[in-house]
C-alpha cells in the first residue's frame, strides 16, 4: 500500500487477503507498530500471520496494559454483572447491564459513581468492558500518556462500538492508523452494542479523513460461494435490507488451484435431514469427499448461536461414537453467571480477596444473608468479616483441597467428594465419557467411520464463533427459518450470520435443514448454484424409521 495517508479505512470481503495487505504495510514501517482486535482466534491467527512485524493485541488485552502503566489492574471478565447484581440489591433497582453502558460510552453519574465505589472496593478487577472505557477516559483526559506507534492497524472494525471507537480515534491522535472491516459480516449488533456505520461513516463520508480503499479479489472460496454471496446481497438490497452498506466488488480470484475447485465443487449442496440424523449424513459426505480428495483435508460444522450449548456436545460425542477421533469443538465461555470455581480461583491467588468471597457468598449463603452481607461491606471492611466462622472454615477447606490438586498433592477421597458437589461437578460421568471413548476407539462397529477418515479434523463451532475460522468443507446445520430468520422476516442481521457462515468454506459448502420446508434464505442463491438432495438414501431410511 503506497498511500502516505496517515488514515485509512480499508472494506475488505472474507477471504480477500487482509493480513497480507497488514503485512506488506507494517513491512514499510520503522518503529514499534500494534496490530489490534478482539475476537481471540483471530488474534492468533494475525499474531502468527504478522510474527516478527507486529504486536498484536486483543483491545481488552491492550488496555489492561496501558492501565498497568498507573495501577495494579487485572481482569475479571464479569465484574459488570457482578456490580449489576450488586445495584439491583443496594439501590433497589432492575439489573443495570453495565456493560452495555461502557459499550456504548454512557456517563451517567449516578450509575458510574456507583460502579466505580464497587469497583474500588473489589480491588483491582476491570472487565472487559470497563477496561476499554477507563483507558479511553485516561486517554481523553491525559492526551500526553497515548503511546505512539509507527503503525497501527485495526482489524474487524464492522464489529466496534462506540467505546471502542473512541479508543481508536484517540489512539490515531498520536500515530497513524489503519481500519480494516467489511460491514457485510457484522455479528456483534445484539452481542456487544456494536454497529456496521462506524467503519461505514469512514469509508464513506466525504469530509472524512480516512483514504478509503476495497479489496474485491477473494481468494479462499470457490467460485460457486463468490457468486452465491453476490446473490444473498443483490437479494437483500432488493428487499429493502443494507441500506448504507459500502457498495464494494466481491469477485472471484481466478488461479489455477481455484480454478480446479470450483470444477470439482460448481454447486452448494441444500438437503433436509433430522438432526438426529445430521452426524451420519456428515460421516457420508465426508467419506464421499476422501474419495475425491486421497488426502488430509478440514471440516467445519456451524450449527445457529442460540442452539451451540445443546447441539455441540450432542454432534460431539455422535461423531466420536462413529469413529472420527479429531473432532473439537470450544467448551470454555466467559458468558454465564459468576461460578463458585471462579471465585474459589482468585481466593487461590488472595485469601483475603474480596471479590472473590463475594462470588462465594453468593454461592453457599441464602438470599436474605448473601442481601444482609452485601449492605454491611464497604469502605476498609473486608467481606470475609462478613461471613459466619462456620462458613469461612468450609471456604477455607475448599481452596486447601484445589491448592492440593494444582500442586498435585495427594487429596483425601472425603475432601475431594466434597469439592465436587459444592462445585456442581459429576466425576462419575467423566469418567464415563472417558471409558465410552476408549471402548469406542477399541470396539469399531460395521457402522463406524472408514479408517480413511478417521483422522480427518473437524470442528464444531456457532456462526458467532466462526469468525477468524475457514474448513475446506463446511456443514451450516438447522438452515430453517425459525433458526436463522430472527423475526420472521429477514433482517440485516439474519443476513450478515448468513454470509459469514457461507464464507467460511475455500471448497464446498453444504445446507442442511431440519424441517421439510425450503427456508426462505435459500431462494436468495439463484438456483442454478444450489444442488438440491432431498431424496437421499439414509434420509428415506430415517422416514422409514421415523413412521415405524
Amino acid at each position: 500500500m503506497k498511500s502516505g495517508a496517515p488514515r485509512k479505512v480499508v472494506v475488505a470481503g472474507p477471504g480477500t487477503g487482509k493480513t497480507t495487505l497488514f503485512a506488506k504495510l507494517l513491512t514499510q514501517r520503522d518503529g514499534d507498530t500494534l496490530t489490534l482486535s478482539f475476537i481471540n482466534a483471530l488474534v492468533d491467527d494475525l499474531a502468527l500471520g504478522l510474527y516478527g512485524l507486529s504486536e498484536v493485541r486483543t483491545l481488552h488485552g491492550f488496555s489492561l496494559s496501558m492501565l498497568r502503566r498507573e495501577i495494579d489492574a487485572k481482569i475479571y471478565p464479569k465484574l459488570p454483572q457482578v456490580i449489576g447484581q450488586d445495584a439491583a440489591i443496594l439501590l433497589g433497582e432492575d439489573v443495570i447491564d453495565f456493560d452495555k453502558m461502557f459499550n456504548l460510552y454512557e456517563d451517567d453519574k449516578k450509575y458510574i459513581s456507583f460502579y466505580k465505589e464497587r469497583k474500588d472496593y473489589y480491588g483491582k478487577y476491570y472487565g472487559f468492558t470497563d477496561v476499554i472505557y477507563a483507558v479511553a477516559k485516561l486517554f481523553e483526559n491525559a492526551s500526553h500518556k497515548i503511546p505512539k506507534y509507527a503503525q497501527i492497524v485495526v482489524d474487524e472494525f464492522q464489529d466496534f462500538n462506540n467505546a471502542e471507537v473512541t479508543l481508536i480515534e484517540l489512539l490515531a491522535e498520536a500515530s497513524p492508523v489503519l481500519l480494516a472491516g467489511d460491514d457485510d459480516q457484522s455479528l456483534y449488533i445484539d452481542l456487544k452494542n456494536a454497529s456496521p456505520d462506524y467503519i461505514r461513516e469512514k469509508y464513506g463520508a466525504t469530509a472524512s479523513d480516512y483514504e478509503a480503499f476495497s479489496l474485491p479479489f477473494c481468494s479462499r472460496s470457490t467460485r460457486v460461494i463468490v457468486e452465491a454471496v453476490n446473490d444473498v446481497v443483490d437479494n437483500a438490497k432488493q428487499h429493502g435490507l443494507l441500506k448504507g452498506r459500502v457498495p464494494k466488488p466481491y469477485r472471484y480470484f481466478r488461479c489455477q488451484k481455484k480454478d480446479a475447485e470450483s470444477a470439482a465443487h460448481p454447486k452448494i449442496v441444500y438437503t433436509q435431514q433430522y438432526e438426529g440424523e445430521m452426524p451420519f449424513f456428515f460421516q457420508n459426505e465426508i467419506a464421499k469427499l476422501a474419495k475425491h480428495e486421497r488426502e488430509k483435508f478440514s471440516v467445519l460444522v456451524i450449527v445457529p448461536p442460540q442452539m451451540g450449548k445443546r447441539l455441540l456436545p450432542k454432534f460431539d460425542k455422535a461423531l466420536k461414537k462413529r469413529g472420527f477421533r479429531n473432532v473439537t469443538f470450544p467448551t470454555r465461555s466467559v458468558g454465564g453467571e459468576p461460578t463458585l470455581m471462579e471465585g474459589l480461583r482468585i481466593l487461590l491467588d488472595n485469601k483475603d480477596d474480596n471479590l472473590g468471597y463475594r462470588i462465594v457468598a453468593k454461592h453457599i449463603l441464602d438470599v436474605a444473608n448473601f442481601e444482609k452481607l452485601l449492605r454491611g461491606c464497604s469502605g476498609e471492611e473486608k467481606v470475609s468479616d462478613h461471613i459466619s466462622e462456620d462458613d469461612r472454615k468450609k471456604i477455607k477447606q475448599l481452596l486447601r483441597t484445589l491448592k492440593k490438586i494444582r500442586d498435585d498433592k495427594g487429596v483425601d477421597k472425603a475432601s475431594f467428594d466434597e469439592l465436587l458437589e459444592a462445585v456442581g461437578r459429576n466425576p462419575y460421568q467423566s469418567v464415563a465419557d472417558a471409558i465410552r471413548n476408549e471402548l469406542l476407539a477399541d470396539n469399531i462397529k460395521p457402522s463406524s467411520a472408514d479408517r480413511a477418515i478417521r483422522q480427518i479434523p473437524i470442528t464444531l463451532t456457532t456462526i458467532t464463533n466462526s469468525k477468524g475460522l475457514s474448513a475446506d468443507y463446511v456443514f451450516i446445520t438447522h438452515f430453517d427459518d425459525k433458526y436463522f430468520i430472527r423475526d420472521k422476516i429477514v433482517s440485516n442481521k439474519d443476513v450478515y450470520a448468513f454470509l459469514v457462515a457461507l464464507t467460511r468454506a475455500k471448497k464446498k459448502s453444504f445446507l442442511v435443514s431440519s424441517e421439510d420446508k425450503t427456508p426462505l434464505l435459500l431462494d436468495w442463491v439463484h438456483t442454478s448454484k444450489i444442488d438440491q438432495q432431498l431424496d437421499s438414501p439414509h434420509r428415506r431410511q430415517a422416514i422409514k424409521n421415523k413412521v415405524d
